[in-house]
C-alpha cells in the first residue's frame, strides 16, 4: 500500500513512446523529481513524495524503460536527449511553467541539461549524487568498461554488457545495489532495487548503458558553467558507485552549495530520508522566495562556492518557558493500545492535572480517543492508514506481521515526517510513543531532531521469525533486531523512558538472533516494567447481569463473546465461529453469541444464525467480555489479557503468519495459564471449534491472576520527565 495516492496521474506520448507520470499535492512550488537510471522506477522517490506533497507541488515520471513508462527497443531511444525531452513534455503535460528540479545520479544530468536549455523554467536543481562525470569514476569501475567482455566477473566484472546478457544478471543486480547503499542494514532497499531491476530485464537495462557509453554527452554539459539556477549537490562520503569528488567539482563547476552526507552510500536520500528530505524542502521554498530573497546569479552564489555542510548539525531546540504540553502517540494496529494509554494518561494528569495532552492517531484509534473526550492533533487527518496497510497484506487468517511492518516502509517515513513537523512546530515537554515504531526507529537515526523528553512503551521486544519465514526470515529479524541493539547502544541518551507493558517474565526467552543477545535479559538491562495496564475494573456482580440481559441471556444461559479486535483482518474467524454456532448449541442448548465485528468490519457482511447477535464497534468491549462465560477471540494481547484479567475462559485462534501472536502472546499467556490456542486450520471444522467451547465453557479460572497497578506505576515513570 502506498503511503499517499497521486492526485492526478496521465501518461504523455513522445515519438512513439508512453511516459507515465503521477502529481501530487498543490503548489506552488512545483518540484519535478526526475527519473534516474532506467534500473529504478519514480517509486524510488516513495520516501520523499509524501512530505513534500504536504508543502509544495510534485511531479514524478517513470523513465523510459521502467515502470509503467513504454519499453522501447535500441540505444538510440534511452540517449541523455530524450529523457530531457520527456521531461519537458511532462511539465507541458502538467501545466507546469516553472519548477525546482530534483535529479539523482543519472537524473542530475538531465536537470543540469533542463537548467541549460530553459533556464526561465528552472527555479533550481538539486543533484543527489550526481553522475554527471566532471571527474573519473572509481578506479575498480574503470578496470572494466561496459562494451568488452570482462577478464573476470568478480566486482566490477559484473557491470559489463556480456555479463548482463550472458552471465547472470541476478548476481549483477545484488553486487551492483550492495554497492549502491554500503550502509549496514539495508536489506529493504537493496530488495526494493532487485525487484525493480527484474522490471527492466537486462536488455533493455544495456540498451541504456550503451547509449551512455556510446552516444555524446548533450553539449551544454559541455559548460557547467552555464547553469545559472541555483544549485544544491548532495552527496555521501561512501559513496562507492561515483566518488564524493564528483559532487565537488560539480559544486565549484556551477557555483552551487555542496552537503556531504556523512556514512552515506549513493542512494542518501532513500537511505537517509529524514535529512535529505529537510534539505529539498527548505532549498525548494528558498527558490520559490521572491526574486529579491533568492541567492541571485553566479555572483550572488560565490559565496557558497566551497561551502561543505555536515549532517546532522549538533544543536539541540529547547524550550522552558511554556505551558507543560505532552504529545502521546498511541498505535493504530489493534485498539488495546488506545485504551491502555488512556488509562496512564488519566493516572499521569494527577501527577501533573494542568498537563495539555494532544494525541497523533489514526483511525480507528482516533474515534477511540475523542470519545472518550481528548483532543486528537489535527495533523493526524494527514497519517498514512497503518492499519489499512495491515489489511491490505492479509490473507485468510493469515498476516506475515514481520514482513507487513517491514513493506511499510514509506508509511512510516511519511508518518514521521508529520511528526517532525508537529513537534518542530509547536512545543511539546514530553512525547510517549507507544509501539510508534517510526519515530522510535528515525529518532535514533536522527537524533538531533529530539527536542522533548522521550518516552517509549511497548508490550514485546524482538522481532522473531516463524518457521514458514525460513532462513531468510531469521536473517532479516536477526538483522533488525541488530540495528536496533546499535541504536541503543549509540544513543542510550536518547529514550528517557523505556516502558515494558508488563513484567520481566512476560518476555521472551529467546536470542535476538545468533551471536546476539538473550531478549529478557537484554530487555531487563534496558526497559523498566510497568506490569500489564488493564486500564478498567473487573464488572461487579449487578453491573455483569445487566449487560447478559442486553444481550437476551438469562440467570442460566451461557453466553460466549466472539471479537476480533480493531483491525479488518478477523473477518474470516468471524466467519468460522458462525459456521460454528448451531453445532455449539446443539451442544449446549440456551448458548447465545455476540459477535463483535469491531470498527473496520461491516456487521451486514456476516451471515445470520439463530441465537447470534452480530454487531459492531463496541467502546466498552472489555465490559461484554467481562459479561460473558467464554470467548472466541484472534491472539491480540489486549483482549486475551483482558479475559485473563476478568477470568473469563477463552480459546484464542492466532492469525497464522503473525509472530507476535503465536510467539510473544502465547509466551505471555501460557505463563499465565490462560486460554486454550487453537490452531485456525481445527478452528475450519465447525464441530472441532464448537468442541473447543464447550470444553473450555466448563472449565474453572485457575490461572494466576493478573496484577493491577500498571497505569500507575507507568504514570509516575513519566510524570518525572514532565
Amino acid at each position: 500500500m502506498r503511503a499517499r495516492e497521486p492526485d492526478e496521474s496521465g501518461t504523455v506520448l513522445r515519438d512513439g513512446v508512453e511516459v507515465a507520470w503521477e502529481a501530487f499535492g498543490t503548489g506552488p512550488p512545483t518540484i519535478l523529481l526526475l527519473p534516474t537510471w532506467s534500473v529504478m522506477p519514480s517509486r524510488s522517490w516513495k520516501a520523499q513524495v509524501p512530505f513534500l506533497a504536504r508543502h509544495a507541488r510534485v511531479v514524478t515520471f517513470d523513465g523510459r524503460g521502467s515502470g509503467r513508462s513504454g519499453r522501447p527497443v535500441g540505444r538510440a531511444a534511452y540517449r541523455d536527449a530524450e529523457f530531457v525531452g520527456d521531461a519537458w513534455a511532462v511539465l507541458d503535460a502538467t501545466g507546469t511553467g516553472e519548477a525546482a528540479l530534483v535529479g539523482f545520479s543519472r537524473g542530475a544530468t538531465w536537470a543540469l541539461v533542463m537548467a541549460v536549455e530553459h533556464p526561465e523554467r528552472v527555479l533550481g536543481v538539486v543533484t543527489i549524487a550526481p553522475a554527471v562525470r566532471p571527474v573519473a569514476a572509481h578506479a575498480e569501475r574503470l578496470r572494466h568498461p561496459f562494451l568488452e567482455p570482462p577478464a573476470s566477473t568478480e566486482g566490477w566484472g559484473k557491470f559489463t554488457r556480456s555479463y548482463w546478457l550472458d552471465g547472470d544478471y541476478d548476481d549483477f543486480l545484488r553486487f551492483f545495489f550492495a554497492q549502491v547503499y554500503p550502509e549496514p542494514h539495508s536489506t529493504k532497499q537493496v530488495e526494493d532495487a532487485i525487484a525493480w531491476g527484474h522490471e527492466i530485464g537486462p536488455e533493455r537495462l544495456v540498451d541504456t548503458e550503451e547509449a551512455r557509453a556510446v552516444c555524446p554527452p548533450p553539449e551544454s554539459l559541455l559548460d557547467l558553467t552555464a547553469v545559472r539556477a541555483p544549485v544544491l549537490v548532495v552527496h555521501g562520503d561512501e559513496d562507492a558507485v561515483r566518488p564524493h569528488a564528483e559532487g565537488r567539482a560539480l559544486a565549484r563547476a556551477t557555483g552551487g552549495r555542496l552537503v556531504t552526507v556523512r556514512g552515506a552510500g549513493h542512494a542518501p536520500h532513500i537511505r537517509h530520508p529524514v535529512p535529505l528530505n529537510h534539505l529539498l524542502r527548505d532549498f525548494t521554498a528558498r527558490v520559490d522566495a521572491p526574486a529579491p530573497a533568492r541567492a541571485g546569479g553566479p555572483a550572488g552564489r560565490a559565496a557558497d562556492r566551497t561551502a561543505v555542510e555536515r549532517w546532522p548539525p549538533a544543536a539541540l531546540v529547547t524550550a522552558t518557558s511554556r505551558p507543560r504540553r505532552a504529545l502521546v502517540l498511541s498505535s493504530p494496529i489493534g485498539l488495546g493500545h488506545a485504551r491502555r494509554d488512556l488509562a496512564v494518561v488519566r493516572a499521569l494528569r494527577s501527577h501533573h492535572p494542568g498537563l495539555a495532552v494532544d494525541w497523533l492517531a489514526q483511525e480507528p484509534v482516533a474515534s477511540v480517543l475523542r470519545d472518550a473526550g481528548e483532543r486528537v492533533h489535527p495533523a493526524s487527518a494527514w497519517l498514512a492508514s497503518e492499519s489499512a496497510h495491515m489489511e491490505s497484506e492479509a490473507g485468510e487468517h493469515h498476516l506475515d506481521a514481520f514482513a507487513a511492518i517491514r513493506a511499510m516502509d514509506e508509511i512510516l517515513v511519511a508518518n514521521y515526517m508529520l511528526f517532525d513537523d508537529v513537534v518542530s512546530e509547536e512545543h511539546h515537554d514530553l512525547v510517549v510513543a507507544d509501539e510508534a515504531w517510526d519515530v522510535d526507529y528515525f529518532l535514533h537515526e536522527n537524533p538531533a531532531r529530539k527536542r522533548f523528553a522521550f518516552a517509549w512503551l511497548t508490550d514485546f521486544v524482538g522481532w522473531l521469525p516463524m518457521p514458514e519465514g525460513g532462513a531468510r526470515q531469521a536473517e532479516l529479524t536477526a538483522d533488525l533486531n541488530a540495528e536496533m541493539i546499535e541504536h541503543r547502544a549509540r544513543h542510550r541518551w536518547l529514550r528517557d523512558r523505556s516502558i515494558f507493558v508488563g513484567d520481566p517474565e512476560d518476555v521472551v526467552t529467546d536470542a535476538f538472533g545468533p551471536g546476539l543477545p538473550g531478549i529478557r535479559e537484554w530487555t531487563e538491562a534496558n526497559f523498566d516494567f510497568a506490569g500489564f495496564v488493564t486500564g478498567f475494573e473487573p464488572l461487579a456482580p449487578a453491573a455483569r447481569s445487566r449487560l447478559r440481559a442486553r444481550w437476551g441471556c438469562g440467570p442460566d444461559d451461557p453466553l460466549c463473546v466472539v471479537t476480533v479486535g480493531g483491525s479488518g483482518v478477523g473477518g474470516d474467524l468471524l466467519h468460522r465461529a458462525l459456521d460454528a454456532v448451531p453445532v455449539a448449541r446443539r451442544a449446549v442448548p440456551g448458548l447465545r453469541f455476540l459477535v463483535v465485528t469491531g470498527p473496520r468490519i461491516d456487521p451486514a457482511s456476516l451471515p445470520r444464525r439463530r441465537g447470534a447477535k452480530v454487531v459492531g464497534y463496541l467502546p466498552d468491549l472489555y465490559r461484554h467480555l467481562g459479561a460473558a462465560d467464554v470467548a472466541l477471540v484472534q491472539g491480540g494481547l489486549t483482549t486475551c489479557m483482558e479475559l485473563t484479567a476478568q477470568r473469563v475462559p477463552f480459546v484464542y485462534v492466532p492469525l497464522r503468519g503473525h509472530f507476535e501472536q503465536n510467539r510473544h502472546v502465547r509466551h505471555r499467556l501460557e505463563r499465565y495459564g490462560a486460554g486454550r490456542c487453537l490452531p485456525y486450520e481445527q478452528a475450519c471444522d465447525p464441530e472441532v471449534l464448537a468442541a473447543a467451547l464447550g470444553t473450555e465453557l466448563g472449565t474453572r479460572a485457575t490461572w494466576a491472576p493478573v496484577e493491577t497497578g500498571g497505569a500507575a506505576r507507568a504514570a509516575a515513570m513519566l510524570a518525572e520527565l514532565v
